[in-house]
């Protein structure tokens, strides 16, 4: 009998040690992410959000500018098969609303567990006793429950419906001399399969290339007012969340010298009497973040650096395109 409870604290300690190397590499990660995400401290944050009417959970087509794909947004009030116009925005992610009850849950376990063994204990409380292993054993199941999720997840996001729903022609733009966003090429014609073709004339890559000057410079000034003229209701308020975290660090973001280098539409459609264009640019631009006190610059650098994003605009009757979507490029 001593032999066989021998074995099973081993065989317990080997899995506690399991677990903690995975709360340990957890840990590690996570300062990792925040640093990445404050790299991206220009307008948008570098996230994937807003809406594309009833294409939000379709991938616009990849293009010369943005060959691979886009990210699955992780901001935006639509829920699939509706359109722009919900009322609350939805949390997207592994274990935002889109987890439901389930998923929270188990994150909650996961997280008082992981941590719990880490400084020494676990869910129950160490590993003196029955109810000790049997949470042990809770844990292992809920860390294969939240991996299988996880999976589940990303082969949803990855499936090939996804990737090339709503695909249409593409029409390929340049920045040059004198020229704007459709210099010297004409319009670009998208089609969809239940939506009205519309026509993208030069005077509406002007407008895109202006438009994302003209975004960035408000949100460098922090002007709210300008903003609403430049970008959906929705794309404003990701932008007063935003622009409200940088005052909480004290600190502004700065985009300057904003230059179009590269574009390419994706594909341009009508939804009843909303037109929407999803465009690829590529564009350099200076990206500082500075102490909102003393302007020393805080992350970023003042050396020009190149982005590649996908922007969607809308346009209803009587009124000019404004931002509707930014996407980030995988």
């Amino acid at each position: 009998m001593p032999g066989i409870w021998e074995t099973n604290m081993n065989f317990s300690q080997w899995s506690r040690s399991l677990v903690k190397t995975i709360a340990v590499v957890l840990a590690l990660a996570l300062p990792t992410a925040l640093a990445i995400s404050s790299a991206d401290a220009r307008v948008g944050g570098g996230f994937s959000s807003g809406s594309r009417g009833s294409r939000t959970f379709s991938a616009p087509p990849s293009t010369t500018t943005a060959p691979g794909s886009t990210s699955q947004f992780n901001r935006t009030y639509s829920q699939p098969g509706a359109g722009m116009n919900n009322a609350a925005p939805s949390r997207g992610g592994l274990f935002g609303r889109g987890g439901g009850f389930l998923g929270g849950l188990a994150a909650g376990f996961l997280g008082a567990g992981l941590f719990g063994m880490l400084f020494g204990g676990g869910l129950f409380g160490g590993l003196g006793g029955l109810s000790s292993i049997l949470g042990l054993i809770i844990q292992i199941v809920l860390v294969v429950f939240v991996v299988r999720l996880a999976m589940s997840w990303w082969q949803r996001r990855n499936s090939p419906q996804a990737a090339y729903a709503g695909a249409g022609p593409q029409t390929n733009y340049r920045s040059g001399l004198g020229g704007g966003l459709g210099s010297g090429l004409g319009g670009g014609l998208g089609f969809g399969a239940n939506n009205a073709p519309l026509e993208i004339k030069p005077a509406d890559y002007e407008a895109f290339e202006r438009l994302l000057g003209d975004i960035q410079s408000a949100w460098s000034n922090e002007d709210i007012a300008k903003l609403h003229t430049l970008a959906t209701p929705e794309m404003v308020s990701y932008f007063e969340q935003d622009l409200a975290q940088n005052r909480a660090r004290n600190v502004v973001n700065k985009v300057t010298n904003v230059k179009l280098l590269q574009g390419d539409l994706a594909e341009a459609w009508r939804e009843g009497e909303t037109d929407y264009a999803t465009v690829a640019m590529r564009f350099s631009l200076t990206d500082t973040t500075v102490d909102r006190n003393t302007g020393a610059i805080v992350a970023g650098s003042e050396q020009p650096g190149e982005v590649t994003e996908v922007w969607t605009f809308a346009r209803r009757p009587g009124s000019p395109w404004e931002l509707s979507a930014i996407q980030q490029t995988n």
